[in-house]
């Protein structure tokens, strides 16, 4: 309430004064667009959004509050969301995704073993006593299990556990770093070089949305036990207990890993992994403003994500038969099946789109056989249009047989051709020859 004792014409010019300010900003106020009012401040500009692609052309539902970022069907490699993907950042501690793979490549291949111990050196432990960095408090001269170590690496984000593996891995830090940027060309991450095992900054050192998501991928798909590592949620190494980095890992139940990846130039990464109702999702924010935003940001993207799409797979077991015929060979019978499960991602409600058609280009085989040999395709169609074709192959290796059965055979083959070339009265002889496996 306006006091009216003012003091004669002071008072009645300050009155008019405060009244022609309301009336001002009641006038400005009222001129602005909706959007620019209290709280209803528009995310990204349309130019923004126009950069974004989405599986299928779809208008992008949202823009991302990070330099760049993509999502990709873990089983397909069908990208879902992308913006700004081939992004030249610094990979921080995305580094030690491949670190992480180059030791489970180590264990597969039996090079070394989960208790395998490797020694400390003195520069990993200065890591360990680094304010700074992230670290699993190893101790100079300390013999550790790759196990606590992989741990130590995945949850703890640990530079001193990166380092560790990487001496013994590679016999130094720079032989690791060759191997490292070697497995890259191997993969197709042409957009991604390594100088660290940890990723703390390099002049040198460079990585893409889009090339985490390919290795993100990889690691999946030839390590599936990665995920005992990257879905821990919390680690104690010499009674020290540290949660994970990946701090969705405590919010969305689907979550399985990644890596997080923070330095003050590119600012707070996430590679996150996911699973739910049949399939399996990565998504890459990079460069978000803060430890939150990189959490809440991949929540958004991830959760979308489930909510729009499906994989398909189609059931192929009953169009293929299970095996081939083999003649003159030391087996009757080879198993066929397709190089890698015959996908596709779709948007909910395109499922019924999706047809598989098989195709068979013999309905015999002559030994000697490799295993691998292409014997036909499943073809996914979606709208009457092949999408995705994918091998059928041979399962096992069959030699050549010995000398009578191979004769024998031989025989076989000759009557089921003439059986064949008589017509349809004697192809039941043709059609019993080649069942018959005696």
């Amino acid at each position: 309430m306006i006091n009216l004792k003012l003091g004669g014409a002071i008072g009645v010019r300050r009155l008019t004064s405060v009244l022609m300010l309301c009336c001002l900003l009641s006038i400005s106020a009222s001129a602005l667009p909706s959007s620019r009012r209290g709280k209803a401040v528009p995310v990204a500009s349309d130019e923004i959004l126009s950069q974004i692609r989405v599986l299928g052309d779809r208008p992008a539902p949202f823009a991302l509050d990070a330099r760049s970022a993509i999502m990709v069907a873990a089983r397909t490699g069908a990208v879902l969301y992308a913006f700004n993907e081939h992004l030249r950042i610094q990979p921080a501690s995305l580094a030690k995704i491949m670190t992480f793979y180059l030791t489970l490549e180590a264990l597969r291949q039996g090079k070394i073993k989960l208790d395998t111990q490797m020694p400390v050196s003195k520069e990993a432990w200065r890591l360990s006593i680094d304010k700074t960095v992230s670290k699993m408090f190893l101790e100079v001269g300390q013999q550790v299990a790759v196990r606590d170590l992989l741990l130590g690496l995945m949850v703890s984000s640990g530079n001193d556990a990166a380092l560790t593996l990487a001496e013994y891995l590679g016999g130094s830090k720079e032989g690791f770093v060759v191997q490292m940027n070697d497995e890259c060309r191997k993969m197709g991450l042409d957009e991604t070089h390594f100088s660290s095992p940890d990723g703390l900054p390099e002049p040198d050192q460079y990585t893409t949305a889009a090339d985490m998501a390919k290795l993100a991928q990889v690691v999946l798909d030839r390590h599936p036990e990665a995920l005992v590592y990257t879905a821990t949620k919390e680690f104690t190494f010499h009674r020290i207990t540290q949660r994970n980095w990946n701090t969705l890992l405590f919010y969305d139940s689907r979550v399985n890993g990644l890596k997080t990846g923070h330095v003050e130039e590119a600012g707070f990464h996430l590679v996150a992994t996911a699973h739910s109702a049949g399939i399996d999702l990565i998504s890459v924010v990079v460069g978000a403003p803060n430890a939150e935003k990189r959490r809440t940001e991949s929540e958004k993207l991830l959760d979308w994500g489930f909510r729009t799409f499906v994989t398909v797979s189609p059931q192929w077991r009953e169009m293929v038969p299970s095996d081939l015929r083999v003649y003159e060979g030391s087996a009757l019978a080879v198993a066929i099946g397709p190089s890698r499960a015959p996908e596709i991602t779709v948007a909910k409600g395109e499922e019924r789109q999706v047809k598989l058609v098989s195709s068979l280009r013999t309905d015999h085989l002559i030994a000697p056989i490799e295993r691998g040999t292409s014997v036909g395709e499943l073809t996914l169609m979606k709208d009457m249009k092949a999408v995705l074709t994918v091998p059928l192959e041979t399962q096992a290796q069959v030699e050549r047989g010995g000398w009578f059965h191979v004769m024998a055979d031989r025989i076989r083959l000759l009557l089921h051709g003439i059986g064949h070339a008589l017509g349809a009265p004697f192809r039941w002889l043709a059609s019993l020859l080649h069942r018959f496996k005696g």
